[in-house]
């Protein structure tokens, strides 16, 4: 007899899948198995996501309802446009405490545990409390992380004790413990999410931002909520594909299928250059549209059908680092892609110390021209990379991916999408090359990131059409780390799962068996 899937779950780091699948094997399903896994990865890899961190996601329930969930952090309600450009002039910095928005994430999780969780709230903080009260082996990207951060980061008092023991960064293999992180953890697991918000651990990580010289108040964190919404959604051969609404980017992958669908032939080889052009016009738009669409930024109709401005504008500095986004699907219907994040690298480069938490920076994407958009407004959201995604033949769940990537996100998307649906499975989707347009950041020629196993077909077209080529190695992490999990018909009528997670990261995915 064969055992039946209980579901899967793929993420960037493998004590993250592993927590969740075990979840899965329990009984529980893909809430609480994507909770678990998100309270895990907030220990396990800082780089990318932390308890101070913002969170989208995209939720199918077992009825087929698909809800869109916007837990994206807002601006403090004190701070003010003029204050910020007296400090900083004309940009906000990449990093420090006027970079910090009120963290969503918490809230995030609670949204998605209201909505559909069987497990108790203290359950999926377990194994992350563990994790940071016992230790676990550092990991290749965040050791990695960890150097390339050193001049910076190990400046921070609370990182420097954690991350930085004798001034030395923490190796791949070392053991990383993080015991005020665990008692903060502890203190969520037991009081709920009001804890980080109107609680006591509240009120120790808002003081010690506070001694940094962060308007953030608890007012400020006992307000915010986050939000449901509707996903935004095109046709692309045959298949529904579903994305996050603005402040998201999720609108740039809708315009690359758009593009693809309107004549692109072979967009991954020959076509590789009028595809280029496609993410190229894209990242324009998202520097001179997205914004919060609550302060009547552009819909998400409205960003996918502008025309690109003719003129270069410069975008934001390239992330490093920046997100976790990962899938999980479950038997009894329910189904989410997860995007988690501090934005770059260990966010901010401010870990708190007497609540052990590591904080965005997501502020530094807001614009402090007063007649931008995305112009920085108390109580504002900034605009986000992140962007979770949904594929559905006509009601039947077909794919979950999730990405991190910052602003290419949506091109790692592009790129897993048409191979998937060329015929590729997921391991081969997520492991095969890729190439990715930058941000213009400077007055030099507009760069393509490709991977050196790139076909020559794809890297003469991109030349071609005028973008120069940086070459970085095969698999490389900045080409973003990806997670899908495929849903096929079974014979017996119940669903059955492939998934895979990205050479690029430290994850895995499981296919979770029951009882043969």
């Amino acid at each position: 007899m064969t055992a039946a899937q209980l579901g899967a779950i793929s993420t960037s780091h493998h004590l993250a899948t592993e927590a969740g699948a075990e979840v899965l094997r329990a009984g529980g399903n893909a809430i609480d198995a994507a909770i678990t896994a998100a309270a895990t990865l907030c220990v396990v890899y800082p780089n990318n996501v932390a308890l101070g961190g913002d969170l989208v996601a995209i939720v199918r329930s077992p009825d087929g309802e698909i809800r869109f969930l916007n837990a994206t952090g807002t601006a403090p309600s004190g701070q003010t446009l003029e204050a910020l450009r007296d400090a900083h002039g004309e940009a906000l910095p990449l990093r420090g405490v006027d970079t910090i928005t009120v963290p969503g994430g918490i809230r995030g999780w609670e949204a998605l545990h209201e909505l559909g969780a069987t497990r108790a709230w203290a359950d999926h903080l377990a194994p992350a409390i563990g994790f940071a009260r016992d230790g676990f082996p550092n990991s290749r990207s965040v050791a990695r992380e960890l150097r390339a951060a050193q001049p910076e980061f190990s400046k921070d008092p609370g990182a420097s004790a954690i991350f930085y023991p004798d001034g030395t960064p923490l190796a791949e293999g070392d053991t990383v413990v993080q015991p005020a992180l665990a008692a903060s953890l502890e203190q969520l697991a037991s009081e709920g999410p009001e804890a980080f918000y109107s609680g006591e651990l509240a009120r120790t990580w808002i003081a010690g931002l506070a001694r940094r010289g962060s308007k953030i108040t608890l007012e400020d964190t006992a307000a915010y909520r986050p939000f449901w919404d509707t996903p935004i959604e095109t046709d692309f051969r045959g298949m529904r594909v579903l994305t996050g609404p603005p402040n998201t980017s999720g609108f740039m992958f809708l315009r690359a299928l758009n593009a693809i669908t309107a004549g692109i032939e072979d967009p991954l080889g020959a076509g590789a250059g009028e595809l280029a052009r496609a993410f190229y016009e894209s990242n324009l738009v998202r520097t001179q549209l997205l914004s919060d669409p609550t302060f009547d930024g552009a819909t998400g109709a409205q960003l996918v059908a502008a025309t690109a401005p003719e003129r270069p504008i410069r975008g934001d500095a390239k992330a490093s680092g920046d997100t976790v986004g990962f899938s999980a699907v479950s038997a009894d219907g329910w189904a989410v892609s997860f995007i988690n994040s501090v934005y770059w690298d260990f966010g901010s480069y401010i870990l708190e110390p007497d609540s052990g938490i590591i904080f965005q920076n997501r502020g530094t994407s807001f614009s402090l021209d007063p007649e931008s958009p995305n112009a920085f407004a108390p109580g504002k959201r900034p605009r986000h990379t992140l962007m979770p995604v949904m594929v559905l033949d006509g009601d039947e769940l077909r794919y979950v991916p999730a990405t991190m990537g910052g602003a290419a996100q949506p091109q790692v998307h592009t790129h897993l999408l048409q191979r998937m649906l060329a015929g590729e499975d997921p391991a081969s989707a997520t492991h095969a090359p890729r190439w990715m347009v930058e941000e213009i950041t400077g007055d030099t020629q507009v760069s393509v990131v490709v991977e050196a196993d790139v076909s020559d077909v794809a890297k003469e077209a991109i030349e071609a059409a005028g973008f120069a080529l940086v070459t970085v190695p095969s698999r490389d992490e900045s080409l973003g780390h990806s997670n899908v999990v495929r849903i096929d018909p079974g014979t017996s009528g119940e669903p059955t799962y492939t998934a895979a997670s990205d050479p690029r990261s430290d994850g895995s995915a499981i296919v979770v068996l029951g009882a043969g």
